[in-house]
C-alpha cells in the first residue's frame, strides 16, 4: 500500500483513487494541455466538467487558468498556453489576424441580461436594450461596469455605442474589482443595488443569493458566443498542438455538446449554455 500523496509527489503525476472499482489512475504530467479561459464558464463549472471528461477518456491532464477575455488572449500571446476559450469576437478575430491563433472554433453560447433592483428605479423592465440603457443614463441610476476589457465588458461597450450613448458620471461605476469576473461583479452589484449586464449562467448560479433580477433580456444583440482558438504552432513551436486539437474535438463532438446542452439544466430548470459547434449544428439541422 502506497499513499496517494506520495505517488503524486514522487511520480509528479495526478493520481486518483476509484473507491467503487478499487482502481488507481495515474495521469502522466508530461501528457498535459494548457488552456487560458474566460472566467464565466469556469465559475459556472462547465469548463471543469468538459475537461474532466477529456481527462477520464484520454489520461491527458488539462491545466486551465481563468481571466477576462482580453487578459486571456494576452496571456496566450506568450506561448505558455495551447488554446484559449473566449467570448469577444472582435478581440478573437484580431488575435487570429495577428498570427497568434489559427482559427475561431464555435463551442457554445448563452445570453446576457440587464439585471437590477427588483423595484427597478429606472423603469426599464421589458424595454428594448437601447431604450433601457438610455433610461438608465437619463435617470442616472447606478450602473456597474467590469471595465476590464473582458468579453462581458467588450459587449457592454458595444451596446452603449449601438445606443449612441457615452456613459459617464458618478452613476456609471467602473468597478476596480471587475477583473475578478462576473460572479464577483454580480455580487458587488447586488450589494450596491445597482444595474449591470451579466451572462445568464452567472445569474442562475447566484440566483438564490441575490435580490437583483433580470429586467431586459431576449434581444438578439445580447447573445454571448463562446469560441475556442488553438494557439498558432508556427509562432510557438513549443505548444502541444496535437493535444490542443484533441481537447477541442472532445468539446465540439456530439458527446461534448450534449454535456453542454444538459449542464445543470436539472438544477436550474433552464440551460446555462447552448451547444454551438459546427458538428452539432450539422447534426441538428
Amino acid at each position: 500500500m502506497v499513499p496517494v500523496d506520495f505517488m503524486q509527489k514522487g511520480l509528479k503525476s495526478k493520481v486518483t483513487w476509484n473507491k467503487e472499482q478499487k482502481l488507481v489512475s495515474i495521469l502522466d504530467r508530461n501528457l498535459k494541455v494548457k488552456m487560458a479561459s474566460t472566467i464565466g464558464p469556469i465559475d459556472a463549472g462547465i469548463v471543469g466538467t468538459l475537461t474532466d471528461r477529456f481527462e477520464e477518456k484520454t489520461g491527458v491532464n488539462v491545466e486551465y487558468l481563468g481571466a477576462g477575455t482580453g487578459k486571456a488572449l494576452e496571456m496566450s500571446k506568450t506561448g505558455d498556453f495551447d488554446l484559449v476559450l473566449v467570448h469577444a469576437k472582435v478581440l478573437e478575430e484580431q488575435f487570429v489576424a495577428d498570427g497568434y491563433g489559427t482559427e475561431r472554433i464555435p463551442v457554445m453560447y448563452n445570453d446576457f441580461v440587464i439585471i437590477g433592483p427588483a423595484n427597478d428605479p429606472a423603469a426599464i423592465k421589458g424595454m428594448p436594450i437601447s431604450d433601457a440603457l438610455k433610461k438608465i443614463m437619463q435617470s442616472q441610476a447606478k450602473f456597474i461596469s467590469r471595465g476590464d476589457k473582458s468579453g462581458t465588458h467588450v459587449k457592454e461597450v458595444e451596446l452603449w455605442e449601438d445606443a449612441g450613448l457615452t456613459p459617464e458620471g458618478d452613476w456609471y461605476i467602473v468597478w476596480e474589482g471587475g477583473s475578478k469576473g462576473n460572479s464577483a461583479t454580480l455580487k458587488y452589484t447586488n450589494e450596491q443595488q445597482a444595474y449591470t449586464m451579466i451572462d445568464r449562467a452567472t445569474y442562475l448560479a447566484l440566483k438564490k443569493d441575490i435580490t437583483i433580477v433580470p429586467l431586459v433580456e431576449g434581444d438578439e444583440s445580447l447573445l454571448n458566443f463562446i469560441s475556442v482558438i488553438p494557439v498558432n504552432p508556427e509562432k510557438f513551436p513549443q505548444i502541444n498542438r496535437s493535444l490542443a486539437m484533441d481537447l477541442i474535438k472532445s468539446m465540439t463532438s456530439e458527446e461534448g455538446q450534449i454535456i453542454i446542452r444538459d449542464f445543470k439544466k436539472d438544477v436550474y430548470g433552464e440551460p446555462m449554455f447552448f451547444p454551438n459547434s459546427v458538428e452539432w449544428n450539422n447534426l441538428t439541422k
